[in-house]
């Protein structure tokens, strides 16, 4: 039987962290555009391999978040994915949710799809190598209506009933709550909205019987919206992020994991500095570490423009930047 509480613990390593590499099709599709490489299934391969692929990620990597179909894919190792990040240490997650929809009575927010079917695609996941998983919910902020009370609670129904399921199949649930950046919004009002989003959270889970010490919660950080002309100082971010945590945050919980939520590589760097820095300042009682995307990515893409002979840049880029992203977590 899998000790998820053991297996929870071990993602937050002293300076590891995640790479989140679980881009859907779609995501994956334009994320590659936005650099001029065109997409298609190989192309998506070897986007994954440019990152799991490089020499020495286990310095500084304790888990990689998959997309399914990349489950089956194999690097050019000629190893499935999940067998290469194994013997290296590195722990195989996947992606489990299906995707945002539009709620019908409030269109502009969103409920993430994938119950239906769930247990069984958490036991071939498991089959497949997996031995955690992430179901994603985003909450838009709009003034003082936004995000709804349908919203919250709906989604976090949903988050609850997919980390049970998680639990009973053997694998770790990570829950992503994500206040979206977008947005005119300032900081106090995200840190408001985080921490409705996990009040919320926390005592549905308790309804449904989730065991917090065998799962870990990825959160966004509170931040001024990205179209609020607002530039929050890390240690101001530092302050409302844990503060919304320390107050609705159970102490048992694995630990806590920051997305970059459409940062840049620096400000997700920089911010993520200043958390870790007052978390040990206050003794805040979780670990936390990063479960980056494009934070981490973004400077290799740029360099690697999908041409072989541009790979070992780019893979020093990306390796350039977990050290940085890492080091802030012992600093």
């Amino acid at each position: 039987m899998t000790d998820l509480v053991a297996v929870a613990r071990s993602l937050f390593g002293e300076g590891k962290g995640l790479l989140a590499a679980d881009e859907s099709v779609h995501t994956a599709t334009t994320r590659l555009a936005s650099f001029g490489i065109p997409a298609g299934a190989e192309m998506r391969r070897q986007f994954r391999e440019l990152f799991i692929g490089a020499e020495g990620i286990e310095r500084y990597l304790s888990g990689v978040i998959l997309f399914p179909e990349s489950l089956t894919e194999k690097g050019d190792d000629k190893k499935p994915f999940p067998k290469s990040l194994a013997t290296r240490g590195i722990l195989p997650g996947v992606k489990v949710d299906l995707g945002l929809e539009p709620i019908a009575a409030s269109p502009q927010e969103f409920i993430t799809n994938g119950l239906i079917g769930l247990p069984e695609r958490l036991a071939e996941y498991k089959k497949q190598g997996a031995v955690f998983s992430k179901w994603r919910a985003a909450f838009r902020i709009d003034g003082d209506t936004l995000p709804s009370a349908e919203a919250m609670h709906e989604n976090a129904k949903r988050l609850a009933s997919y980390a049970k399921e998680a639990q009973t199949a053997g694998l770790v649930p990570i829950l992503e709550p994500e206040v979206l950046y977008e947005g005119t919004h300032s900081r106090q009002r995200s840190r408001a909205a985080m921490a409705q989003v996990f009040q919320i959270l926390f005592s549905v889970l308790d309804e449904h019987a989730v065991d917090c010490a065998g799962m870990v919660l990825k959160t966004s950080m509170a931040l001024s919206g990205n179209d609020s002309g607002k530039r929050d100082t890390p240690e101001e971010v530092a302050l409302d992020t844990l503060g919304s945590l320390l107050e609705h945050v159970p102490r048992q919980i694995a630990g806590v994991m920051f997305l970059s939520g459409g940062q840049t590589p620096d400000q997700a760097t920089e911010n993520l500095a200043a958390i870790s820095g007052r978390a040990k300042e206050i003794d805040a009682p979780w670990p936390l570490t990063f479960s980056y995307a494009r934070a981490l990515q973004e400077e290799a893409l740029a360099l690697w423009k999908g041409k072989e002979e541009n790979v070992s840049a780019a893979r020093e880029a990306f390796l350039a930047r977990l050290a940085k992203v890492s080091a802030t977590l012992s600093a």
